[in-house]
């Protein structure tokens, strides 16, 4: 592991190295050279005391004056007092040797066996993980299991009451907790009753735009720039991924030595704009009059930035600081996104896109990992803030925890899970989303999503459902009436509601995408060479563009080049700063000043964040990037 530098960049630390070994090995030896010292002071000490005694007894029988003879006493009396103390001392370091020696083979004879424990405690952990997972393989095939696996959830304790009600009316129901923090199960109903639907919406009526007919569809003109449309193969490196990550349970993920081999050929950056997929679903929200119909839109763009990583378990590149990415599609997509890499510990990065169609949106996301064993868990901080220019509706919501399973042995597969509470804060609407965690013994469908809209009174109006991999639906509530409460005495809420629109589906994987880290046709084009971008924008960094290009061995000797010029850049900061701060700025002047984006007090949600302060593209345009660090 002390072959390959962290993507920290700074952190030295790290676990037991060759080195430390070596330091011990010297100790020892350093150690016993002294024993034998001491042991050559020990004979030494005898020698030269039994011939002081031998020197003061001849002395004794010369005749010498009377007071001679007395002082002579007093010597020959400190001698034999010196004598015996030597005496002890030696036999008390003969004891002391005679009792270290003894307790030292028992300690290593101790270290030894714990040792040997701690590999056949890690066999045994392997050995039970693959039991695990053959069980898993050998109940999925099993005879008479269904291949859909679904999972439990709270709602399932009305589905009799639901079914009982679709004998009398032909609607679709939904139940939901009727206080604001619950949240909606989707009842499964038999198609039969799906059918009977279509003819049954009554007098209510969706808004005349109908601007959420046809949400999916996406206008594609012919595009005036060709992107590519494939990269270079993923290599066949093979490389134990429990090797590496035994030895750091409880740890940031970012502080731990990665190589290249588990990253995939984009930055963090690159991955925070892939959010920017679906653009169409906002361009869309931007044309409806109903606030409660744009966040059904709104909703659905922040499911789909999940659809991008459900084969996606490769670590992106952790950005160096300073580091930028911009995104400028304004002819095909319609925006502009820039993001900069404004703090290295903990990583974090800012994100701020303009879009021609009347809507800008901005954030920034600090990206904080810990391993916990047999998984690991991803949980981005920070806010995102959506704006449309027309309508002032201002929305702000927050991501959702991403957890990658079986880090010791089998598949690695990656789940969504938590909590996301959508708040418009003009309107005071208000979506509550839950990703259901997946579970092998559940009915549910897999990766599934639910919500329910409602206004700033707290009345429901959509109920939402689908996969944050496939798609999502809305479906407009008609009527509401309690439930009987359930188990845990809690009272429930059914919704009649109209038949369901698409609002949202994912686009296929290009082809081949499985040899290609399954990125989208997107993702594709991210790292893709371009013209007249900042020299510290994320496609110039070469140990990436090594990577893309099947180099891994060279990626992974510039990456350790890169971290340790970035360690080099951060002591000289901190030296200027002690040389010319006064003990009160030195602190303050040790946090990085981002170039393109400033630290404000965010007013809605009381959080210092940094927002985009304008002059990048400008710069761009006049190619001027003399402001720029050299960090590549």
């Amino acid at each position: 592991m002390s072959s390959h530098s962290d993507d920290s960049g700074d952190e030295d630390d790290g676990t037991a190295s060759p080195a430390d070994k070596s330091e011990l090995h010297d100790t020892i030896r350093n150690l016993s050279l002294k024993l034998d010292d001491l042991s050559t002071c020990n004979e030494l000490v005898a020698k030269h005391g039994a011939a002081l005694q031998r020197s003061l007894n001849e002395l004794d029988g010369l005749r010498i004056p009377y007071e001679s003879s007395e002082k002579l006493k007093a010597v020959n009396e400190r001698a034999t007092l010196f004598r015996i103390t030597s005496n002890a001392m030696i036999n008390a370091c003969r004891d002391f040797l005679a009792l270290a020696e003894t307790h030292s083979r028992k300690w290593q004879r101790a270290l030894q066996y714990e040792q040997e424990q701690r590999v056949h405690l890690e066999e045994t952990i392997e050995q039970l993980a693959k039991q695990h997972n053959s069980l898993e393989r050998a109940f999925r095939s099993a005879p008479g299991r269904t291949s859909n696996p679904k999972s439990f959830s709270e709602g399932d304790l009305l589905t009799t009451k639901g079914e009982d009600s679709e004998e009398d009316e032909d609607t679709e129901y939904f139940d939901a907790m009727e206080d604001s923090t619950s949240y909606i199960t989707v009842i499964t109903e038999a198609k039969e009753d799906r059918k009977a639907e279509s003819g049954t919406t009554g007098s209510v009526e969706w808004t005349s735009d109908n601007v959420l007919d046809g949400a999916s569809l996406v206008p594609k003109g012919p595009p005036k720039v060709k992107r590519r449309v494939r990269i270079p193969d993923k290599p066949n490196y093979s490389l134990n991924l429990w090797s590496i990550m035994k030895n750091c349970i409880g740890r940031e993920l970012s502080k731990i030595p990665m190589p290249v081999n588990f990253n995939e050929p984009l930055s963090m950056l690159q991955r925070l704009t892939e959010d920017l997929e679906y653009h169409h679903l906002l361009d869309k929200a931007v044309h409806c009059t109903n606030s409660v119909e744009q966040m059904c839109l709104v909703a659905a763009f922040s499911v789909s930035s999940y659809s991008t990583t459900v084969h996606r378990i490769a670590k992106p590149f952790n950005p160096m600081l300073g580091e930028t990415f911009e995104l400028d599609r304004l002819d095909d997509m319609g925006l502009r996104s820039l993001c900069e890499q404004v703090s290295h510990h903990p990583p974090s990065a800012a994100h701020y896109v303009f879009s021609k169609h009347g809507w800008s949106l901005w954030q920034e996301i600090t990206i904080s990992s810990k391993f916990r064993g047999k998984y690991l868990s991803i949980m981005p901080l920070g806010a995102i803030h959506l704006e449309f220019q027309a309508s002032g509706n201002h929305y702000v919501w927050r991501k959702s925890t991403s957890t990658v399973h079986n880090i010791i042995v089998g598949k690695l597969w990656i789940d969504q899970t938590g909590d996301i509470e959508i708040v418009n804060h003009k309107t005071k609407d208000r979506c509550q989303l839950k990703f259901l965690p997946y579970s092998y013994f559940s009915k549910e469908v897999a990766r599934k999503v639910t919500g329910v809209v409602s206004d700033s009174q707290g009345k429901a109006h959509y109920v939402l459902s689908g996969s944050w991999d496939e798609q999502m639906e809305c479906a407009k509530i008609v009527q509401s009436s309690p439930s009987s409460p359930s188990l845990d005495g809690k009272q429930k809420t059914v919704y009649q509601t109209l038949p369901a629109k698409l609002l949202w589906k994912k686009y296929p994987l290009p082809e081949n995408a499985e040899n290609m880290y399954y990125f989208s046709e997107l993702a594709l084009t991210l790292n893709e060479h371009e013209e007249g971008v900042a020299p510290t924008d994320s496609r110039l960094r070469p140990d990436q563009r090594l990577m893309e290009k099947g180099h891994w061995d060279m990626a992974n000797t510039e990456k350790q080049r890169l971290e340790e010029k970035q360690r080099v850049n951060r002591r000289r900061r901190l030296e200027a700063c002690s040389r010319g701060c006064g003990a009160e700025e030195e602190k303050e002047a040790e946090v990085y000043v981002p170039l393109w984006f400033e630290r404000r007090l965010d007013p809605l949600t009381g959080e210092t964040a940094c927002m985009y302060k304008g002059g990048y593209w400008e710069a761009k345009e006049k190619q001027d990037w003399h402001m720029c660090p050299n960090i590549f």
